[in-house]
């Protein structure tokens, strides 16, 4: 059976990690199907949107140390194939759709770490995170020592990487690290609502938006403003734009097209 498996419907791509025997430990093999998963997301004009679940009772425990610690003593890093997109945004082609990551149980290490790159996070409420990688001797390489102190704040994120202690769904949502808190069970199936809202957007100006994001966060504010405009012209000239200003003259939603 994969490790992940991928699935289709009305302009959502669903990605099931399904490794419950292993607490959904992340192996090279299930990190070369995540990240050709989130290829797919972008190279197929028919995806607006993804969600990426986990199957069990758990969404992962951590990797398999064994298994990356060649990888990590070389200064390889995470063998990213080429063309493919890096599940932790840290190398490669930049996404350009939106993922919501919905997580119950344990979500430990490279799980928070990618979280921290994906757009909307729901959470079960009896989630669990911890990044544990200074009780094994190592420390994060996933992106939380930049990620993390950046969406819950320096002296926070110091006392969580640290310590290896764990914090509670109820926290992380406090922190503004995840957007919403359900009953067990319910993480996916709101997770599929929110998707559903965004595939219903103008894909053109919802990769504009994760776009204009992206580079805000590495420019400065005039850079920043600037590209909003540059990126804006091509926006206003599209079918969907058009469109949108019809269905609000007409006052019905709109019907987009990507184009």
């Amino acid at each position: 059976m994969s490790q992940v498996e991928t699935s289709i419907h009305d302009h959502i791509l669903d990605i099931h990690i399904r490794r419950p025997e292993k607490l959904n430990a992340l192996s090279l093999e299930m990190f070369h199907d995540l990240c050709a998963a989130l290829t797919e997301l972008d190279a197929n004009p028919q995806l607006r949107v993804a969600v990426l679940h986990a199957e069990g009772k758990h969404f992962t425990a951590g990797i398999e140390l064994d298994e990356w610690a060649p990888h990590f003593v070389s200064g390889e890093g995470f063998p990213l194939r080429e063309g493919n997109t890096d599940i932790f945004g840290l190398i490669g082609p930049r996404r350009r759709k939106p993922v919501i990551q919905a997580v119950q149980g344990y979500c430990f290490t490279w799980g928070v770490e990618m979280m921290l790159n994906m757009e909307i996070r729901v959470a079960a409420d009896d989630t669990q995170f911890a990044m544990l990688e200074v009780q094994r001797g190592i420390y994060p390489c996933g992106g939380a020592t930049i990620r993390l102190p950046q969406q819950m704040g320096l002296a926070n994120a110091q006392r969580y990487l640290l310590t290896g202690d764990r914090w509670s769904a109820a926290e992380a949502y406090r922190l503004g690290l995840v957007q919403e808190v359900v009953s067990p069970g319910q993480q996916y199936g709101r997770a599929i609502e929110l998707a559903q809202s965004i595939a219903k957007a103008a894909p053109l100006a919802v990769e504009s938006v994760i776009k204009s994001v992206d580079f805000a966060a590495h420019h400065n504010q005039e850079e920043a403003v600037t590209q909003i405009f540059t990126d804006l012209v091509p926006i206003m000239q599209s079918e969907d734009a058009a469109e949108g200003i019809q269905s609000f003259v007409e006052r019905r939603e709109g019907v987009f097209k990507g184009r």
